[in-house]
């Protein structure tokens, strides 16, 4: 928690005018309160309910998407990415995410739905999840968790071992990216800057018309086909 010292001119002064505290943070994430509406928390998941969820071009969630343990849990594959039902511009979202033995998911942003467009990876960048020991993917750095996927690699290690719950946080402000790995900021880049264009150009979405054009769109938690648990999802606006 980010703590306050005042010297004590500073302290007096603030005794005769009065100083306000923009923000208390409960340790728990689901409950946060602020004197500033425009910086409050939205809780996506609180361990109760998928209200704030649905599939990607559906009006419904698969089943295979469950509450256990008072976590969002991918049972099994084959149900499809799901995403929230409100979209975000500048955001901070923060959750933890849980992955399975060899297994493969991931969080995206900037999701946008169209006829066109049958899946979210389509057009939106993704912070990666894996089981970076066990699965083909972590052979390849871009592919690790954290990573910008096929992007941009982490400049650190890390991830929690599997079975283990990650903290993260995604912040999205104006075009300037941050990936945070339990509390270490992994990745860190600009959209549209001449090193985004030189790894968007190395990467597999080098001829993907809609891929990361958009300053706007839905978050979205990816069926890769393996079991993975997530939970405290919360996001905020930073408008």
């Amino acid at each position: 928690m980010k703590r306050t010292y005042w010297s004590i001119p500073v302290l007096a002064m603030c005794m005769l005018m009065g100083c306000a505290q923009t923000e208390k943070t409960n340790p728990d994430l689901n409950e946060t309160t602020t004197e500033n509406s425009e910086n409050s928390w939205t809780v996506l998941f609180d361990g109760e309910n998928l209200d704030q969820w649905r599939g990607y071009n559906q009006d419904t969630i698969s089943a295979k998407w469950q509450i256990e343990d008072g976590a969002l849990t991918l049972v099994e594959g084959g149900a499809g990415d799901i995403m929230s039902r409100d979209q975000f511009g500048n955001f901070e979202l923060e959750l933890e995410w849980k992955i399975s033995e060899g297994g493969n998911s991931g969080i995206f942003f900037h999701v946008v739905e169209a006829d066109t467009l049958g899946a979210t990876y389509l057009s939106a960048p993704e912070m990666q999840i894996l089981d970076d020991e066990r699965h083909a993917d972590g052979e390849l750095m871009t592919h690790r968790a954290g990573a910008n996927y096929d992007m941009q690699a982490c400049s650190e290690v890390a991830t929690s071992p599997v079975g283990e719950w990650n903290s993260i946080r995604l912040i999205y402000q104006d075009g300037v990216v941050e990936h945070w790995m339990n509390e270490v900021k992994v990745v860190a880049y600009e959209e549209g800057s001449e090193t985004w264009k030189e790894q968007l150009a190395n990467s597999k979405f080098h001829d993907w018309p809609m891929y990361a054009k958009s300053s706007t769109g839905h978050i979205a938690l990816q069926d890769h086909g393996d079991q993975v648990w997530f939970r405290n999802i919360r996001i905020r606006n930073l408008e």
